[in-house]
């Protein structure tokens, strides 16, 4: 379609009679391969009718086909939003939607949602970031699993879309600091892709490329009532949307980080790892950071050969481009773990404050009672109703359940995250071995305790448990052998620990700066002489 054309479409559909509902005016969004016109109760999406290489509208055909895929595919976390796909028909000066005569292009037609509701124009409370990280790792087990004999996800597939990125930004940008950086990137982007390789080649294996959404930010996402949807999946692009899992959740994960909104990337972040239990995205992810990063540079950078910018909006889109390069380049910085151990007994409020530290500090948060359900195939919340030494509560099983959280432990310390492993830890043995493994890791390393007198923990335990929403199934009876069976804290494990009685609440501020003391430390100290030095206080589990 010719441009003078497109021109004489566009405003033959900004009039209300072009649409087959009640009009009063229609409003046009533009985006840098869509133009979505807002009319009455709906909103219909016209695809430009451009190429770039990774995307090609260019032919009318191309563009139904697209249409069609879009459809099949936002209907999955859409199904009430997209409705149809309908021909525009009558000439370029009098379109119609739906209407008869030639049939000049095809729209897909959406029920429209107020623009307030979508993510990047609302506050994101926790409760909303937690149920859509449930909800995307749902959507994640149930969409398909790449075949063998294809070849996306492949190391090949996942390292062509990230040097084009670089390469359609460098052919755009020519301020001399942003090639440098570019430099920098490319050269950094090649490397970890050679140490990463044998790991994405692993994890398509292990079938974690799927066909996913492709384009999971805020500005796709909204909230209507109480209805998350999550829309405008990559069509145009197979090799955009059959990628790693791993991929799709650092792009959401990048978007809030880079609009300062990092409490609700780590809770995102970890409540998509405790529902989903793939802590090995961890060890690609800030890879795939640096590639969704990129991309958004790369839209803007795009937006500059439009002809619709004026100076001012040239300048915005210059400057947005810059801070993508900037946030990519952040994600390439190594630094050092840090590895904090949660102890206490049953209704100590351990996972409670872990909650509201995992999102402060930032850590990657392992849950003892999540983790021994998922080792017998069980929902977080499902009752066993067993008995203390029973069911999946047999010593061996406590055993296999620190190995887990030891083994997940050491692959987020290796993927350079830091670590918050929540757990009553009342053996010195178990404490130890996860001191050493901060040692290996060169990771700062501090212990968390955590104590109420016992009453206080009683009526906790029986709260929860008659209320029936939290993992922990731990009992009265059970609360009873921990107290009696803790070892305390010898004096060389005292003097990397915070103690906290949570009788009361706690000051977070004064919390998490005796925290961040006791982890920026250069080395987590020897507890050789742990059973000989033996803390005269025992007040935790």
């Amino acid at each position: 379609m010719a441009d003078d054309a497109l021109a004489l479409l566009l405003a033959g559909l900004k009039r209300p009679e072009a649409y087959p509902n009640p009009v009063d005016v229609v409003e046009h969004i533009e985006t840098h391969i869509s133009h979505i016109l807002l009319a009455g109760d709906f909103a219909y999406k016209l695809k430009k009718p451009i190429n770039l290489g990774f995307l090609d509208f260019s032919t009318a055909e191309r563009r139904r086909h697209c249409c069609d895929e879009e459809l099949r595919l936002n209907r999955r976390l859409a199904p009430s939003t997209y409705l149809d796909v309908v021909p525009v028909t009558g000439s370029p000066e009098q379109p119609r939607i739906g209407g008869a005569g030639p049939v000049l292009d095809h729209v897909v037609r959406m029920r429209r949602f107020p623009q307030a509701a979508l993510l990047d124009r609302r506050p994101l409370s926790r409760d909303l970031m937690c149920r859509l990280a449930e909800l995307v790792a749902d959507f994640h087990a149930e969409i398909p699993v790449a075949e063998a004999d294809t070849d996306f996800g492949t190391p090949d597939a996942v390292l062509e879309p990230m040097l084009e990125n670089l390469r359609q930004v460098r052919a755009r940008v020519a301020v001399p600091e942003n090639r440098q950086r570019l430099d920098r990137l490319a050269a950094w982007t090649r490397k970890r892709f050679v140490e990463l390789t044998p790991l994405i080649e692993g994890r398509r294996r292990d079938g974690f490329v799927r066909e996913c959404h492709g384009d999971m930010h805020r500005g796709n996402i909204a909230l209507v009532g109480e209805r998350i949807i999550i829309f405008d999946a990559i069509e145009f692009n197979p090799y955009l949307r059959w990628i790693d899992t791993a991929s799709e959740i650092a792009f959401l994960v990048m978007d809030l980080e880079q609009a300062g909104a990092t409490e609700q990337a780590q809770t995102f972040l970890n409540r998509y790892l405790e529902r989903s239990g793939d802590y090995g995205a961890l060890a690609v992810l800030d890879f795939y950071k640096v590639y969704r990063a990129m991309v958004r540079s790369k839209v803007q950078a795009i937006r500059l050969g439009q002809p619709d910018l004026d100076a001012e909006g040239e300048r915005e889109v210059r400057a947005l481009c810059s801070h993508y390069l900037g946030l990519a380049e952040s994600y390439t910085q190594g630094r050092r773990p840090r590895l904090l151990i949660a102890c206490g007994l049953s209704g100590s409020g351990k996972s409670r404050l872990s909650r509201r530290l995992r999102e402060a500090l930032p850590m990657v948060h392992l849950r003892s009672d999540l983790e021994r359900k998922r080792l017998f195939g069980l929902h977080e919340l499902a009752r066993t109703a067993t008995r203390m030494d029973r069911g999946i509560y047999f010593p061996d099983a406590t055993n296999w359940t620190y190995d887990r959280l030891h083994r997940l432990a050491d692959q987020v310390l290796s993927s350079g995250y830091d670590c918050l492993v929540d757990a009553t830890f009342i053996a010195r043995d178990r404490r130890r071995r996860f001191q050493a493994l901060a040692r290996r890791h060169h990771a700062g390393f501090g212990i968390l305790a955590l104590d109420a007198p016992l009453d206080v923990l009683r009526e906790r335990v029986k709260r929860r448990l008659a209320r029936g929403r939290d993992a922990s199934e731990a009992t009265l009876d059970v609360l009873e052998r921990q107290h009696a069976g803790r070892q305390c804290l010898s004096d060389a494990e005292l003097s990397h620990a915070v103690r906290v009685d949570t009788s009361q609440e706690p000051s977070l501020p004064d919390l998490l700066a005796s925290i961040e003391a006791i982890l920026d430390r250069q080395e987590a100290p020897r507890d050789d002489a742990a059973d000989a030095s033996e803390a005269k206080v025992c007040d935790y589990g």
